[in-house]
């Protein structure tokens, strides 16, 4: 074996899909894995010691918004700070500014952007607008899109509109054919609108009043309406947020009955507590649907019983300007969460599971992976991997929204103390971020297509 065999050499204690390499070494060619072990590493041109740090696979991020509000640039920032929080690659949802990615012509404009501007990896939902039809699933599902999402709630009219029962009917249909699953964003229309217009007249807009405009009763009768025409058509039907318990028993329900149902729940469910956070932090923590309050700790028993999908950030690109408002019913909904998700996801795991770091990356790598079909691509460090790495440092990081990299510069995780943080991150075996500073170019990234 020649001295210069392989490019880069990465040593630490190796996270595995069934095991932990302690004093591990991972050996990358090009921009792919192509061996691990012990005791003594290769030959490398260069070689990362980080021994005594857990070295993860990237994570993967099922859930983000990254051009809900900046458009397709928003491309750019957003990825800069997923490279930071040890993402490399995202999942991103198709509700862009100003128009969601429902047809080919808006597919290879957003792929377009991701090749120019990424700093991560991009995989991508596509949506149907209401009276579309179905026409454009398959020409999208041949282009690589990983799912389909669409809602019971309409957000905006034109970029995140709601779509009747006849429609989601016709579009689950197709789903099955392609075989690729439909996510829901899960609230009743009438249930809210009613309900806030109630708080409204009462005067009741502080944000102690978000949780129960979105009453469960809104989220029960948006996921169970759709969980039974995923079980009439055979498609897999997929509720992207999961707030309480009561739609878990729904989706483990029509599971058990034979239907393709699956949950995913967002970081935020786990580690808010509205009782607690709500009086200190206000609208920056409000998503919808809602972080119940003292609900908390039963999702975290939901999450034992092994009936979550995956986790993720939900991450939404809205400026703190849009949270600020006097009525909590005129603030925006969403959570920057690309900086916060895999180092504060980490730290909640303590005392909940016996080995942390595994079950970081079952549910930030390899669950997700499996999920959208972008596994053994993604979500594992192996032979044939894309060499996605991160080097999670052990040890207390204070969190500081004004350092993050998101052009954003605000997180209702300021201040709080994480277990660890993240040293490096290397995407396709390039580094993009050292611990400090981005160090790759726009562009470095890439789009994700479904593997076939």
């Amino acid at each position: 074996m020649q001295a210069t065999s392989h490019d880069l050499v990465i040593r630490g204690d190796i996270v595995l899909s069934d095991r932990i390499l302690h004093d591990g070494w991972i050996a990358i060619t090009g921009d792919t894995v192509v061996a691990v072990g012990t005791g003594e590493a290769p030959p490398a041109r260069n070689c990362h010691d980080a021994t005594g740090d857990y070295v993860i696979p990237g994570a993967v991020d099922g859930q983000t918004h990254a051009t809900s509000y900046g458009g397709l640039p928003g491309i750019e920032s957003t990825t800069r700070s997923a490279c930071a929080g040890g993402i490399t690659t995202l999942v991103d949802m198709p509700y862009d500014n100003p128009a969601p990615l429902n047809n080919l012509e808006k597919f290879n404009a957003k792929k377009e952007a991701i090749e120019q501007v990424s700093y991560c990896d991009i995989a991508l939902y596509g949506t149907v607008l209401p009276g579309q039809g179905t026409a454009d699933m398959r020409p999208l599902a041949e282009a690589g899109v990983v799912a389909f999402k669409i809602s019971s709630f309409q957000s905006d009219p034109d970029r995140f509109p709601r779509l009747p029962a006849s429609d989601m009917l016709e579009i689950l249909r197709e789903a099955k054919a392609i075989n690729l699953p439909v996510g829901l964003h899960n609230e009743d229309q009438e249930i809210v609108e009613a309900t806030i217009a109630s708080l409204k007249a009462r005067g009741l807009t502080t944000p102690e009043w978000h949780d129960p405009s979105r009453p469960i009763a809104a989220e029960i009768a948006a996921t169970a309406a759709f969980l039974a025409l995923g079980a009439d058509t055979g498609a897999h039907v997929h509720i992207v947020h999961a707030s309480c318990k009561a739609v878990l028993d729904l989706v483990a329900h029509y599971r058990d009955m034979g239907a393709q149902a699956t949950a995913e729940v967002c970081c935020h469910y786990l580690h808010f507590e509205p009782a607690q956070d709500m009086q200190r932090l206000g609208a920056r923590i409000k998503v919808s649907p809602p972080i119940r309050t003292h609900m908390r700790e039963t999702m975290w028993n939901e999450f034992r019983k092994d009936r979550i999908a995956f986790i993720s950030s939900d991450h939404s690109s809205w400026p703190l300007s849009r949270k600020l408002t006097d009525s909590i019913f005129d603030a925006g909904a969403g959570i920057p969460g690309l900086e916060t998700l895999v180092p504060s996801f980490y730290t909640d795991l303590q005392g909940q599971v016996e080995t942390p770091v595994r079950a970081l990356v079952e549910y930030l790598c390899e669950r997700p992976a499996r999920f959208f079909g972008i596994w053994p691509r993604k979500g594992q460090i192996a032979p044939g991997a894309d060499a996605d790495i991160v080097i999670l440092k052990k040890g207390p990081v204070r969190f500081d929204e004004a350092k993050t990299h998101d052009d954003l510069n605000w997180s209702p995780y300021h201040g709080e103390t994480f277990a660890v943080s993240i040293a490096a991150t290397y995407v396709r075996g390039t580094r993009v971020w050292d611990g400090d500073n981005i160090t790759a170019k726009p562009g470095t990234g890439t789009y994700i297509p479904k593997m076939l």
